[in-house]
């Protein structure tokens, strides 16, 4: 906390004392919740052979994502499937 400015430090103590409230709709939240768990539920197990070499680096970008290896893996797969992936060449 100690890296926040005078200006964050003090909403922090006003969203820490109750002067905030939510103005979200509950039951488009619950909506949205619902929707975020039919898609991130993750019911199916693969098993997949890599090089050591492509295991090592997928370990290596995943520490620097500050994210587990598989958690990275299924989300490259997602965004392939889903049209997102972006390749970009260092």
């Amino acid at each position: 906390m100690s890296k926040l400015d005078d200006e964050e430090k003090e909403i922090l103590e006003s969203f820490d004392s109750g002067e905030w409230e939510s103005v979200g709709d509950p039951n488009r939240l619950a909506q949205l919740q619902s929707y975020a768990n039919g898609t991130i539920a993750k019911d199916k197990r693969i098993t997949l052979r890599l090089s050591s070499m492509d295991f090592d680096a997928i370990q290596a970008k995943a520490i620097v994502e500050g994210i587990p290896y598989q958690t990275f893996i299924s989300g490259i797969l997602h965004k392939y499937i889903t049209g997102r992936l972006i390749e970009r060449r260092e």
